[in-house]
């Protein structure tokens, strides 16, 4: 594969790293389905790339261990066409969206205090729930 992968404006996996394998499919294609083989089958190694800094390799790592198969690769299969050129391109794609989704660091939460007019409206409403409340009980008279 000579054409690399442009994941953020950072980050481009080298062709080099891509393996691609075919195989024949399931699905849709009648007879053709026994001659063609458009399944595709893309597997890149994340531990060894050199399109990740070691920050986003770990954190990468940690985020897709449940996908990276027990020698390291990463393995996206696409069969959904008929077409292998179809087929090539989705599984590129799905590539870049799990990788994009993967690397999305959480924003981290900037502590606030509640303004003075919702602390007042809580109050008032703790208040007039209590008087709705002290309404119902029974008075000593009775």
């Amino acid at each position: 594969m000579a054409d690399d992968l442009r994941v953020t404006r950072a980050i481009a996996i080298p062709g080099e790293e891509l393996t691609e394998s075919f195989t024949r499919a399931a699905g849709p294609g009648g007879q053709n389905v026994n001659k063609v083989a458009s399944k595709v089958e893309l597997r890149w190694n994340p531990a060894t790339s050199r399109a990740l800094s070691e920050t986003d390799r770990a954190w990468l790592l940690e985020r897709l261990a449940g996908r990276i198969t027990s020698s390291g690769d990463l393995v996206v299969r696409a069969s959904r066409t008929r077409d292998q050129a179809r087929n090539r391109a989705e599984a590129r794609e799905r590539l870049v969206e799990l990788l994009r989704a993967a690397l999305a660091r959480p924003r981290t939460r900037v502590a606030t205090r509640p303004g003075r007019r919702a602390v007042e409206r809580r109050l008032t409403g703790k208040k007039h729930r209590g008087k709705l409340k002290q309404a119902r009980r029974r008075s000593l008279d009775d």
